[in-house]
């Protein structure tokens, strides 16, 4: 899922107040296990609770400001693609290993198909990070590929260091030094509940983000930037919340590009194949 133009680049006033309205008002509708966009009645609600203004969002007659209005448009878009959009494609572990043995006869992959850390008769390959590597390597064209690190990503300038990450990601393309893309992978098929360890890799993705931005910024550096999550129960039925931040989190600029379950097998392919016209694009230029 790549972000609506409407919602980039907004400053970050915008998303001081979507942080709070959301907080206030609440992430789901009560009971009906959707997610909610806020109304102008709850919005203005939420802000006299707080002893907060509402002049920013609303004339005195209840008109939207023009940042009141791109407000409610980002929480109508937030709510619809959630419930519309992302809630069908995230999978369970059956539907998961359904698609990882399909991928494997059909690919027959050479590249490391990890095992999860479940015990007993959970014990499995990791469903979601094997379907995310064998995608890659089909559409790799023998282009190498780093699907576990295990060291810290660095951007080089004149042969030296230039930025090094503060933490491991789970895959850099081509290598670890100077990739074009970097990439996380959130699968939790097993988990009961919304635990503390699921939160922080949401915030382990912010830090890398913002990390990249000031690469960016600073240095005029790009590497792209993926999240991929999956498992129904974690994200859907005990996380809504936390899609709701990560929707955020898309829209601020701190990832290019989120993928939810099924859709790395309806996205990832195309995206792999743009970082290898731009890793060939590379080669080319240093010839």
């Amino acid at each position: 899922m790549l972000p609506d133009p409407r919602f980039l680049r907004q400053p970050k006033h915008f998303w001081a107040n979507v942080r709070t309205i959301s907080q206030q008002v609440g992430y789901t509708v009560r009971g009906k296990g959707v997610v909610k966009a806020p109304s102008i009645e709850q919005i203005r609600g939420a802000y006299t609770k707080l002893n907060l203004s509402t002049d920013h969002l609303f004339t005195g007659d209840g008109t939207p400001t023009k940042l009141g209005n791109t407000l409610l448009q980002y929480f109508a878009f937030r709510a619809q693609v959630l419930n519309d959009f992302v809630e069908p494609r995230l999978m369970d572990a059956d539907r998961a290993r359904t698609e990882f043995q399909k991928l494997k006869r059909r690919l027959k992959p050479t590249c490391p198909l990890p095992m999860n850390k479940q015990k007993k008769n959970k014990k499995a390959p990791a469903f979601f990070t094997c379907i995310i590597n064998m995608i890659i390597e089909a559409n790799t064209k023998g282009l190498p590929c780093d699907y576990d690190p295990q060291k810290l990503t660095t951007i080089t300038k004149h042969n030296a260091p230039l930025r090094t990450l503060a933490r491991r990601v789970d895959g850099t393309f081509p290598h670890v030094i100077n990739p074009i893309a970097i990439w996380e992978i959130k699968e939790y098929y097993h988990s009961k509940t919304f635990g503390s360890r699921v939160a922080d890799g949401v915030y382990e993705t912010l830090l890398d983000g913002m990390e990249l931005e000031e690469l960016a910024s600073q240095e005029k550096i790009n590497v792209e930037h993926l999240l991929m999550v999956d498992a129904h129960h974690t994200w859907w039925v005990k996380g809504k919340p936390y899609l709701c931040r990560i929707i955020d989190m898309l829209h601020m600029g701190y990832v290019n590009e989120v993928l939810f379950g099924f859709e790395v097998i309806e996205r990832l392919p195309a995206i792999v194949q743009n970082w290898v016209s731009t890793q060939q694009n590379r080669i080319q230029q240093k010839r």
